[in-house]
Order: structure tokens, then sequence, then C-alpha cells
């Protein structure tokens, strides 16, 4: 007899917004990488994990949980 499971997310979308409450883009996290879109835009930029996390380690901010 089959076990039911759930499936595991591809991605995770979040949307960004300004002071205003008003959606200026998009994040999207994946297994392989960090994409970003401008509102009303259908491309994605993206960088690969390494590469992200090379940025955070040059540009980040230590940050309290």
């Amino acid at each position: 007899m089959a076990v039911n499971s759930f499936r595991p997310s591809k991605y995770v979308d979040h949307e960004i917004v300004d002071a205003k409450n008003r959606i200026v883009g998009a994040i999207r996290v994946k297994p392989s990488g960090v994409l970003w879109s401008p509102k009303g835009s259908h491309d994605w930029l993206g960088v690969s994990l390494d590469k992200f996390q090379e940025f955070m380690k040059e540009n980040g901010r230590k940050q309290k949980k």
C-alpha cells in the first residue's frame, strides 16, 4: 500500500514592498540559487548560491534573530 506524502516546493516567492506597501519586485528562493524580478517584469535575474554567499559575506550586516 502506498503512503501519501507532501511534495517539497520547487521554490518560494516573496514580494518586496516599499514604505507605502506598493510592490516593487519579487525574490524567488530556489535550491540552486536566488532570483530577483522587478515589478511588472516576466524576466528573472539570478545568482548561484555560491555567488550569493560571497556577496553576503562581503556586503551583509550582522542581524539579530
